[in-house]
């Protein structure tokens, strides 16, 4: 029987330990548009000096940056991401991809793909291994895995300040912001594995009851989920993923997969995916929209239109 104050062990709230902050996914995205350098980071990103430092530290800490000198006096370093924070850029283009999509600002910024192999503006897909078709979560079964079981869960406090100079522009500004609340992630992942109603979803998470019903409130006010009454009564009601919370799905997936590459227990993952459609065990890679290759960084070019006082400016990185 389940302890009191337990969570479902999960790959996703693993990988969120080290990445489930909005900061941290913030200076991520600025490695992969081209920082380096810590004033590189501040500008790019926007965050208070101190809370950057913080968190580059812990990014190194977790192996997913590491810490070159190129200055001795004064001391000045070079942060670059090693494999490991490499292999999170296809949840990173996922996340990108829901941006694009449900951004409500799209006419400020905009942003182009370009696939080097293929010479083409794409879109980045979500892909079977198997079968090739793109995935969706209506689509995906799970089942327990060997890894599965409960875990203490740590709801450490994390601040997500940003600097008020508003110079800063994310690409993933709203994207950043839901997968950077780690108590909304797991809510997120207990509705897409069928747990939808309130005290089913605190039993999943641990989560506490008034952080609970404020971060339900939080994502029905976004669109990302809504609440469906299935019977008369005040506590008959249930949360059921919009279609802007369905395209969120190919992110946890991709997350999911990389928590299970570097956090995964010994006995193996928690969870098992099957792909209904060809009825293999799931493996998702991203691929292009135009000619459905998987896609890699180095591989890929941005052309970032930002607009400002309707002036539109291009960057390519």
């Amino acid at each position: 029987m389940q302890a009191t104050n337990l969570i479902r062990t999960c790959s996703i709230w693993r990988a969120l330990e080290t990445v489930g902050d909005t900061p941290s996914l913030l200076i991520i995205e600025a490695s992969w548009l081209g920082a380096r350098r810590f004033d590189d980071f501040w500008r790019m990103t926007g965050l208070l000096k101190a809370l950057l430092s913080d968190r580059l530290k812990r990014l190194i800490e977790a192996g997913i940056f590491t810490k070159t000198p190129y200055s001795t006096s004064p001391p000045r370093f070079d942060y670059t991401l090693t494999a490991k924070g490499h292999d999170l850029y296809p949840t990173a283009l996922m996340l990108l991809r829901w941006e694009s999509l449900w951004r409500s600002d799209t006419d400020k910024i905009r942003v182009e793909l370009t696939h080097s192999k293929c010479g083409a503006v794409f879109q980045p897909v979500p892909s079977c291994k198997h079968c090739h078709a793109e995935v969706a979560a209506p689509d995906v079964d799970w089942i327990k895995g060997p890894g599965v079981g409960w875990m203490a869960p740590i709801y450490s406090r994390r601040r997500q300040q940003r600097a008020s100079s508003g110079v800063a522009t994310s690409l993933l500004e709203d994207a950043a912001q839901l997968m950077g609340d780690r108590w909304a992630s797991l809510i997120m992942r207990s509705i897409f594995t069928g747990i939808h109603r309130f005290d089913e979803i605190r039993r999943d998470t641990a989560i506490a009851t008034n952080i609970l019903a404020e971060r339900l409130a939080w994502l029905t006010s976004a669109g990302i989920i809504r609440q469906h009454q299935y019977a008369a009564g005040p506590a008959r009601s249930e949360y059921r993923v919009t279609r802007k919370g369905v395209d969120y799905y190919p992110a946890l997936l991709l997350l999911l997969q990389w928590g299970d590459k570097y956090y995964c227990s010994p006995e193996g993952p928690p969870v098992r995916l099957t792909h209904k459609p060809c009825g293999h065990e799931l493996g998702t890679v991203v691929t292009c929209s135009a000619c459905h290759e998987p896609v890699v960084a180095h591989d890929v070019t941005f052309t970032v239109t930002r607009r400002a006082a309707d002036i539109a400016v291009e960057a390519t990185v």
